[in-house]
């Protein structure tokens, strides 16, 4: 089977990674974790076998806590990988700082547990092709 590979970066295009590796699938997490590192209800991760990632720009910054890593790039901010060593043969990468995150369709959500209530009614939102009106008429 022929290796593939998929390209991602931050924002700021400081830090660029590859992934050489199959895509295994990505899950919707709800964690508080999650939450309170992207500063988002919720956030997309794509799996891929631990030691698939090479750096090819730059190197993003690590916070370890509770024996999990998560990456950063430290000049953005832009969250990028997630790794749990209870599960050391697959990593996360954040799914929107994949090129194309449209490749990588969510199946399924964890953590709902921890789903801010309103999370689950997003769908039922109005929806704007760009930006949503201001407030008051501003």
């Amino acid at each position: 089977m022929p290796e593939e590979t998929h390209t991602g970066g931050c924002l700021c295009g400081e830090v660029r990674y590859e992934i050489r590796a199959r895509f295994l699938q990505t899950t919707l997490c709800h964690c508080e974790d999650c939450r309170k590192a992207s500063g988002a209800p919720v956030v997309a991760w794509s799996f891929f076998p631990t030691g698939s990632l090479v750096w090819t720009k730059g190197k993003p910054k690590v916070v370890r806590y509770a024996e999990r890593e998560r990456s950063f790039c430290g000049d953005c901010g832009s969250p990028l990988t997630f790794f749990d060593p209870s599960i050391p043969e697959l990593f996360e990468a954040n799914t929107n700082t994949l090129d194309d995150p449209s490749c990588y369709p969510p199946l399924d959500q964890c953590w709902v547990c921890d789903e801010v209530p309103w999370a689950s009614h997003m769908a039922d939102l109005p929806r704007f092709t760009r930006t949503a009106p201001l407030p008051g008429g501003v």
